[in-house]
């Protein structure tokens, strides 16, 4: 972002220098022209930078979704797993009441 800023800084510094050149001096038609395409391409690489950043933004922003999703399929889970794990821990205290109570039948 710091780079599009300073081209766009420099666009500027660019347009000022050309308009002051042109008000100011007799040029040749070749330097105008020179810095006529330097403005252009200028403005073709800030605009191009300008989509580059959008693309990126998009694609954080969907990275991010993502993430947050899987995180959350993740918590799910755990929170399942946490209550597979009671309901084997209840059923073992069962079969261990169970068994106790068979040897006491047995006695």
């Amino acid at each position: 972002m710091n780079n599009l800023s300073e081209k766009e800084k420099n666009l500027n510094n660019l347009v000022v220098k050309l308009n002051k050149i042109t008000s100011s001096y007799t040029q040749s038609g070749y330097d105008v022209q020179v810095l006529i395409t330097e403005k252009k391409q200028l403005i073709r690489q800030k605009n191009d930078l300008e989509k580059k950043n959008l693309e990126l933004l998009r694609e954080h922003k969907y990275l991010k979704e993502k993430i947050l999703k899987l995180q959350n399929d993740i918590q799910e889970k755990n929170k399942k797993e946490d209550e597979f794990n009671q309901d084997i821990d209840e059923l073992n205290q069962e079969t261990e009441n169970l068994v106790k109570q068979v040897n006491k039948w047995q006695m």
